[in-house]
């Protein structure tokens, strides 16, 4: 697998206006492809807003995966011959959903819907996701994360344990949400060994001024690149997805290595476990 140029999109998307935020997203799409970049990552919700009053005006303005918003999105991903993944709020069969649709250059590869809901915006009104995909491309194997996903150690390891070489976050941090790009994105990029690709929106919606600080972190969770402001910007960064399967840490062979996926004692994480005393003998 080479080395590949991702990309990072930071922008303001217009709350509840799927017209204007589908034509700026093509426009920065062909702005990153056209940096070189084969892996695109949008914010959270880009396409619809994300600050809904209640799910009635959400499912209003929510689209079908396969609507023709996704579908003009895939064509262009398809003429650049890049992988792009646009968070926008969906309106399944049956439910509502906080998604994040994933396209390649041969089209829809898959659809993640957020697994973990906090009180504010859309995520008050939507159906949780049930499921963390690790999806095929081109390009390497990605694994998604919606935003507040990312405090829960458990949804990294399971896409690293499923073979991803990278998350990809789209999100929508509002001020008071900076311990995400300054500790969990870097944390989880860390003890995974992958690269978690970051994309934040910035301006204003429903109250919340957005923080920015997108970025691009190393499988040893240091910045490859970080939008340490909230102006509008395309974040790039070349990774290496073969290096993020040497999940191997040598420091010094043969006395000071570790592997912590392996290292892992998951008997000892389950409930029943947490609940039984310990023994004497423990």
């Amino acid at each position: 697998m080479p080395e590949l140029l991702v990309a990072s999109v930071q922008f303001a998307p217009a709350y509840a206006d799927v017209e204007n935020n589908l034509s700026r997203v093509i426009a920065l799409l062909r702005d990153a492809a056209g940096r070189g970049a084969k892996l695109v990552v949008f914010p959270e919700c880009a396409l619809t807003g994300y600050g809904f009053p209640d799910r009635e005006t959400a499912l209003n303005h929510a689209m079908a995966a396969d609507g023709p918003e996704v579908r003009s999105l895939a064509g262009e991903c398809a003429r650049l011959g890049v992988c792009a993944a646009i968070g926008f709020t969906e309106r399944g069969d049956p439910g509502l959903f906080n998604s994040a649709a994933l396209l390649g250059p041969d089209g829809l590869l898959g659809v993640y819907r957020k697994t973990h809901l906090p009180w504010i915006g859309l995520d008050r009104f939507a159906d949780k996701g049930s499921a963390l995909p690790v999806f095929d491309t081109p390009f390497g194997r990605f694994g998604i994360l919606i935003c507040y996903d990312l405090r829960f150690p458990e949804a990294g390891v399971s896409l690293a344990l499923r073979g991803a070489d990278a998350i990809l976050v789209p999100t929508n941090w509002p001020e008071g949400a900076e311990s995400s790009p300054h500790f969990l994105a870097p944390a989880r990029a860390n003890e995974n060994r992958l690269y978690v690709i970051a994309s934040n929106r910035v301006g204003e919606e429903a109250g919340f001024r957005f923080i920015g600080k997108s970025g691009i972190w190393g499988f040893d969770g240091k910045p490859i690149a970080f939008a340490d402001h909230a102006d509008e910007t395309i974040l790039t960064a070349t990774i290496d997805p073969e290096k993020a399967r040497q999940k191997r840490v040598i420091v010094k062979p043969g006395e000071f290595e570790s592997e912590p996926l392996a290292d892992r004692r998951p008997e000892l994480y389950d409930l029943q476990s947490l609940r039984r005393p310990p023994s004497n003998a423990e």
